[in-house]
């Protein structure tokens, strides 16, 4: 999940809490204290997915990634060297 996606996400979750609070009649304190457990309770869900994410993800090898890269870069100096032959030859 992307931060932009979190923080709107989060927005929207306290807006409903306040809302709601608002029509429930709480005093302004009980609405900060809701709006601010919620902002706790959101925050600790977003670090714990994080933390799921990487605690699960595969791990690489830094050989297999520097052998990607440079296979990357091979094809597309290829390319390029493929699309400049061609343009000489005509």
């Amino acid at each position: 999940m992307s931060l932009p996606k979190f923080v709107l996400g989060m927005m929207f979750a306290l807006a409903i809490v306040v809302c709601w609070s608002c029509f429930d009649g709480a005093s302004l304190g009980t609405i900060m204290m809701r709006a601010v457990i919620c902002l706790v309770v959101i925050q600790v869900g977003y670090f714990l997915l994080i933390y799921a994410m990487i605690a699960y993800s595969v791990p690489t090898s830094a050989g297999k990634l520097r052998g990607a890269e440079r296979n990357l870069v091979l094809d597309k100096t290829a390319e390029a060297e493929k699309l400049s032959a061609r343009r000489s030859l005509h």
